[in-house]
């Protein structure tokens, strides 16, 4: 190996991201002191570089624009250069996405924005190629002319980076838009979704189509509510294709970011922690819903490819796998007829079938594996049975994933964040109740376990934990999400140490976060380092947000302890977004699910004593507005003044705060729960 030409302070980092640029030419800072008293004193704007370890144009860029000595020389002589990665930086990534769109009316990465020297916003935008290409200006030219601007027109850069600032703070800051929480909003919301439902593909919109796994939950949750046919059935569709395309590894299992195309054969190959999680959830109650043996196979390759790909040997879970390998985009995870030949043997004609393999390939002259028609459906044109297509699927897939493995792997971004931790907590431990996975509830509980002791002091919450240091103060993302993830394990185990640490979490939350003005919770806690702007997202992207995932925790924690200030405040959430849940359904799944369970007629299923007699009878069911929860007379506030019947567990059942008899007997609390 020889010594890299090149070094820049990136070096001391722990972020993959930073660190794959930590050996170019340009003069980087990673975010911090340092860089903006240097902007300060030397009076230069400053470039800042926001993208992350799998991010494939993040690559482009870089190898383009930032390893170019001539390039990197302008850089270097008119900015303080500052490279962030956006999963440790949140908050920074939030207020200059936001800045962004609002300058350019798009945003993504990697994104590329020009600072005053006291961080204030005033051009930018994404993906800039070297020289003018694409419809767009070129990155020397964006260089030299922001240069000059800032030189000569500093009282118009000054004036448009105010402007920019005041726009962000008062969207944090305003009341929202508020409503009424009842059924009428959530008719309208599952209106809106069937709206913008592909009918053919499933999903919603078109290309590039990216896995709607909140939506999907909403549309469950809409069923089960309604008794409508139409809500499951675009659930149905979608769930199915995606499991039968490319977007879902077929042989390793596990899902790909999102499908470049409207019927999801091409997939953007990174994978990402927070959609497994979310898919393998949604995927699940699919199955608690339908029983169909699809959605059961893809919750356990999924979670098993991430106990075996992203799991860290002391129980938290990596952030990423990279979309290339060998510099070329998903390369380990396509086929030549050829080889594929080679390692499925006898069955290799029908599974070439099966799975769409053929000479000319369809991604680049290879193969992503796919499958056109139902495993019934193909079988019944083969004159085959059911039975033994699968045999030859179960013969032919571990020795493909055997071959793959010789492969160079794409690179592991080994950041365990605390927000992400937390949605998949919550996923394995509903997943080992639901499936009866004892082994999934040790994982569980030695993730919570990790969290804990890594992340969490008792009074505050980290966001980052690399090469044995947890980093950055925690966001109001990752209290909700350990928060959440720690209820659904109490509700898994029934171990109200994990009850406890979810309710201290969630208090800090509110305590850190909690904006008394206008209600819901800020990005940045109050104890945060001071930015241009202060944050408050309700929005459901690729991950939901804090406040969607804190109305939903807050509103079944109210329940659960009887808290009525927790209870009061998932409501003020909600309404605070109300206004916007019908218009735009398919950006508020999550916060969606809260409203529901508000609602009602929302269910209290509470055992005093001993729950064994009555767990099998509980977890049978699909029922989204239910909480569970066990011990002795007034150990929790649902149990007070709850007592036995002749000596024996006994079990209540509420709804919207009516009880009914209490019961001893499972087949009696069947028939409550039907």
């Amino acid at each position: 190996m020889t010594e890299p030409r090149f070094t820049n302070r990136l070096a001391g980092e722990t972020s993959p991201y930073l660190l794959q640029h930590a050996h170019n030419p340009v003069d980087w800072y990673p975010w911090g002191p340092d860089a903006l008293e240097k902007a300060r004193v030397e009076d230069k704007p400053i470039l800042l570089s926001i993208g992350y370890s799998a991010c494939h144009w993040c690559h482009v860029m870089e190898r383009e624009s930032f390893e170019n000595p001539e390039i990197a020389r302008s850089m270097n002589e008119n900015y303080v250069n500052i490279k962030v990665d956006r999963e440790e930086r949140p908050d920074l990534d939030q207020i200059y996405m936001s800045a962004i769109q609002l300058m350019t009316g798009s945003g993504g990465w990697p994104l590329t924005a020009f600072l005053t020297p006291d961080g204030k916003p005033f051009y930018g935008g994404t993906y800039f190629p070297p020289d003018d290409k694409y419809n767009r200006p070129g990155f020397r030219r964006v260089l030299a002319a922001i240069a000059e601007a800032y030189s000569k027109r500093r009282d118009e850069v000054l004036s448009n980076a105010r402007t920019v600032v005041e726009r962000i703070d008062g969207q944090a800051r305003s009341g929202g838009a508020g409503g009424e929480l009842d059924l009428a909003l959530l008719e309208r919301a599952a209106g809106g979704v069937s709206r913008q439902f592909d009918p053919v593909h499933g999903g919603f919109g078109s290309a590039p189509k990216f896995p709607s796994s909140m939506t999907l939950d909403f549309l469950l949750r809409y069923h089960d509510r309604s008794g409508e046919d139409r809500p499951l059935e675009m659930a149905h569709l979608t769930l199915e294709k995606m499991a039968l395309g490319g977007l879902y590894d077929h042989v390793g299992g596990g899902f790909h970011r999102y499908s470049t195309d409207a019927h999801w054969l091409v997939p953007h190959f990174e994978k990402m922690l927070y959609d497994n999680a979310l898919l393998a959830e949604v995927y699940l109650d699919a199955y608690r819903l339908t029983g169909r043996g699809l959605y059961r196979r893809v919750v356990e390759e999924t979670l098993e490819f991430a106990a075996r790909e992203l799991r860290d040997p002391k129980g938290g879970f990596y952030s990423t796998l990279d979309a290339d390998s060998e510099g070329v985009e998903g390369l380990f995870y396509v086929w030549s007829r050829a080889e594929f030949a080679e390692v499925a043997g006898a069955d290799a004609d029908l599974l070439g079938r099966y799975f769409d393999v053929t000479d000319e390939g369809n991604f680049e002259g290879r193969n992503i594996l796919h499958v056109s028609h139902p495993p019934e459906t193909f079988a019944r044109s083969e004159g085959a049975t059911v039975e033994s297509l699968e045999g030859a699927i179960r013969r032919a897939l571990p020795a493909l994933l055997e071959r793959r493995g010789r492969r160079v792997r794409p690179a592991r971004d080994e950041k365990i964040l605390t927000d992400w931790n937390g949605l998949m907590l919550r996923t394995l431990a509903k997943a080992a109740a639901h499936l009866g996975r004892d082994d999934w509830r040790t994982m569980a509980e030695a993730n919570a376990a990790f969290l804990l002791d890594t992340m969490w002091d008792g009074h505050r919450l980290r966001h980052a934990f690399k090469d044995g240091r947890a980093r950055f103060n925690g966001y109001a993302d990752d209290y909700a999400n350990l928060a959440d993830g720690l209820a659904a394990l109490y509700e898994t185990t029934l171990d109200v140490r994990w009850l406890e640490a979810s309710t201290r979490i969630a208090e800090r939350m509110i305590e850190e976060f909690w904006d008394d003005a206008n209600g819901g919770l800020f990005f940045t806690g109050n104890s945060h380092e001071r930015l241009v702007a202060r944050t408050k997202e309700f929005f459901d992207n690729a991950t939901p947000s804090g406040n969607s995932v804190a109305a939903g925790l807050l509103a079944r924690l109210g329940t659960v302890l009887d808290r009525g200030d927790f209870t009061e405040k998932a409501e003020r959430i909600c309404a605070n977004v109300a206004g916007y849940l019908a218009d735009h359904p398919t950006g508020f799944g999550r916060m969606l699910a809260a409203v529901d369970y508000l609602v009602g007629p929302s269910r209290e299923i509470a055992i005093v004593g001993s729950a064994d007699p009555f767990l099998e009878t509980v977890r049978g069911r699909y029922l989204p507005r239910a909480v569970l929860a066990a011990g002795e007379t007034g150990s929790i506030g649902i149990l007070k003044d709850r007592t036995r019947l002749d000596g024996k567990p006994t079990v209540y059942v509420c709804e919207n705060r009516v009880c009914r008899e209490p019961t001893t007997d499972a087949a009696a609390l069947a028939r409550l729960l039907d």
